[in-house]
């Protein structure tokens, strides 16, 4: 199987070309900036990068998604997107995609950051939000520029079908000043940036006689790279869809 890699030059690129062969799979090339590790084609565009690669494994930037979406479309070349930050536009452009296209989106390729956000929606479903106020806290190093992350959102996410409401109707993403009362119901998010944490999420039910905690701490990002490539290996033979990491888990 041929993989390419978008943000070949990046730290995530690093290790996806290395989990590549690790996989006993063919690293087809990359996209990126700045010179490329010995040995590896750094093509001119991700269309370049989608002819010659079987599927595609994307961690850039928001803002490449859509012309990346409409590519990789175009090629018929699946997709592995793990970019963060995405507006609402962009992912209609992945779902437009996935019309054409087998694709695996995800906010977090860690199996374990997958087991935790399905037990986030079992425990939204067993805590009522009448008596367990849900708060979720993130961490990431000084460099990440969107907050909240893609994971802190996909854990708001699991807990607002948990209770069967839309996150959008009850997220509450920053409090500053005199916000007054905590609105019933509402899951809350807090973002902590500095030093070089990988990542750190705890989804926190506070009740008024206990407090349940659902922690996840990544390390090493190589566990991102791992999960993706395992993704990899799984989409590319599906057919056209939108898939996410419970699919490759088979936890669906």
């Amino acid at each position: 199987m041929r993989i390419g890699i978008a943000g070949i030059t990046g730290r995530m690129g690093l290790l996806l070309a290395e989990e590549v062969a690790a996989a006993g799979a063919t690293l087809a090339g990359g996209i990126g900036h700045g010179p490329p590790s010995a040995g590896v084609a750094l093509l001119p565009d991700i269309a370049a990068l989608a002819a010659i690669s079987d599927v595609v494994i994307d961690f850039t930037h928001a803002s490449a998604a859509a012309g990346h979406a409409a590519a990789l479309a175009a090629s018929g070349t699946a997709w592995v997107l793990g970019t963060s930050g995405l507006s609402a536009a962009d992912e209609a452009a992945v779902a437009d995609a996935a019309a054409r296209i087998p694709v695996v989106y995800a906010a977090n390729f860690s199996p374990g950051v997958c087991l935790v956000l399905a037990l986030a929606e079992r425990m939204a479903a067993a805590l009522p939000a009448a008596d367990y106020d849900a708060e979720i806290l993130e961490m990431h190093h000084r460099q990440k520029v969107d907050a909240p992350s893609g994971t802190a959102i996909a854990l708001g996410r699991a807990v607002a079908a948990g209770r069967g409401v839309a996150l959008e109707a009850v997220g509450v993403r920053a409090r500053d000043g005199h916000v007054g009362a905590r609105p019933p119901g509402a899951i809350g998010f807090a973002s902590l940036r500095g030093g070089q944490v990988v990542g750190e999420h705890t989804l926190l039910f506070a009740g008024a006689t206990e407090h349940i905690a659902l922690t996840h701490r990544a390390f090493d990002r190589r566990a991102f790279a791992t999960g993706a490539v395992r993704a990899a290996l799984w989409v590319a033979d599906r057919a056209p869809g939108l898939h996410g990491m419970n699919a490759v888990l088979g936890l669906d």
